[in-house]
């Protein structure tokens, strides 16, 4: 009986639920909050980050602003973007699981992408022991505005385009365990290929530093050098 009384307040409670998924209906708004996951940039930045031009990525940001998604401070005429909470992080990852598991064309989307030669794994948890142990290497291959922004402790910064010219900085006999922003970013499944065809031992971690933040776990922000 209620809900036929305040139907007209039930309606404009659920077209503003509503609202939340129309900012998210598009693909590059995804690559935006991803980007934006692994920390604060500028519309300049993730405007070439997300190959967009600078019109576009403005737009783009901006639905996500009103959506309540980012926040903004500005420095000098830079605006800066960022995730407005972890839990934004949180929807992401979550709405990439159930679209996973749950709508068919992105199993065959993601193995196009990333390839289906997947390779060997490490989970958190498995990765955790063996730094303990001391017995791998770990790799960042995001770009250093990323790494710097916050990494696994321990971690080598090399990114992806830089790694073919730098792989002579790795040891030859260690495992290393490359990772990038997150379970579907192509970075540590290219940087796996590359090493292994050039004789090293490479591992990817199964997700990457999204997940890793949201399971909060450390997280360093020192540069090493």
């Amino acid at each position: 009986m209620r809900d036929a009384l305040a139907g007209g307040t039930k309606a404009a409670l659920y077209d503003a639920f509503a609202a939340s998924g129309k900012a998210l209906a598009s693909g590059k708004r995804l690559e935006l909050l991803d980007l934006l996951a692994q920390g604060e940039r500028t519309v300049d930045a993730l405007a070439k980050a997300a190959g967009l031009n600078l019109t576009t990525a403005s737009a783009h940001l901006q639905t996500l602003k009103q959506a309540g998604f980012v926040a903004t401070r500005r420095e000098g005429v830079r605006i800066h973007y960022r995730l407005a909470g972890e839990d934004v992080a949180q929807l992401l990852a979550l709405l990439r699981k159930v679209a996973d598991r749950h709508q068919a064309a992105v199993p065959a989307a993601r193995d196009a992408y990333l390839g289906p030669d997947a390779g060997a794994e490490l989970t958190r948890e498995e990765l955790r022991a063996r730094v303990a142990a001391g017995s791998v290497v770990v790799l960042d291959v995001r770009p250093v505005e990323e790494y710097l922004a916050g990494h696994i402790p321990g971690a080598v910064s090399i990114p992806v385009g830089e790694l073919a010219s730098r792989v002579g900085e790795l040891p030859e006999q260690t495992e290393i365990v490359v990772y990038c922003r997150g379970e579907y970013c192509v970075l540590a499944y290219d940087a796996v290929r590359l090493l292994t065809e050039r004789g090293r031992q490479a591992i990817r971690l199964h997700d990457g530093m999204v997940e890793w933040r949201l399971a909060e776990l450390p997280v360093d922000t020192t540069d090493p050098e």
